[in-house]
């Protein structure tokens, strides 16, 4: 068995062999049963920390989704104040966290379909990333709110299909960010 760690340091790796076996064999073959065997500490340590097997894959989801957050906010801390240069680092910022993760993202939401806490945490989710993208973009564009929040809306389900086909290998990297910021130069250009 392994030795004892802090909590936090516990959770971290517990999360890193989670992804590393997500990658390796799917969401199928992840349980708290074969993340203890794998991680070499007993089965009610992942109890402990993550509940269910729909617990620790929301807390996969949530871990790759700050991830996302954070790359955003670092991009864009020093963009020059031009709608071209902005959409640019928002696309390579989201498409350069996929990429980091691989395909595991769109796996564990594909796997979690259909369970009641990860929808709400999907949608919670989903509502930050537009209030910011809506928030982030509110200077180049003269729509009105509600139609900014959803081009926001369109823009992020645009980036989750190109990341997704990026991470499947069927489109570039380059092609990737390029697209979107294409659109969202268009969907948020000045009239």
């Amino acid at each position: 068995m392994s030795k004892k760690m802090p909590k936090a340091e516990r959770r971290a790796q517990l999360l890193e062999t989670a992804r590393e076996m997500v990658r390796e064999s799917g969401t199928d073959a992840l349980s708290l049963g074969s993340l203890a065997e794998r991680a070499g500490v007993s089965k009610p340590i992942t109890y402990n920390h993550f509940g269910t097997r729909s617990g620790l894959m929301i807390a996969l989801y949530r871990e790759i989704n700050e991830q996302q957050v954070r790359a955003t906010q670092e991009a864009l801390a020093n963009a020059p104040a031009e709608l071209a240069e902005v959409a640019r680092l928002l696309a390579e910022a989201y498409m350069d966290c996929h990429e980091s993760v691989g395909p595991e993202f769109h796996a564990i939401g594909s796997a979690l379909k259909g369970d009641p806490e990860m929808e709400a945490y999907e949608r919670e989710m989903l509502d930050e990333h537009i209030a910011h993208y809506a928030n982030v973009l509110k200077p180049f564009s003269n729509l009105s709110g509600p139609a900014l929040q959803r081009r926001a809306i369109a823009i992020l389900g645009a980036a989750n299909a190109l990341s997704d086909a990026m991470t499947r290998g069927r489109i570039s990297k380059t092609d990737a960010v390029a697209d979107l910021a294409t659109l969202i130069v268009t969907a948020i250009g000045r009239d």
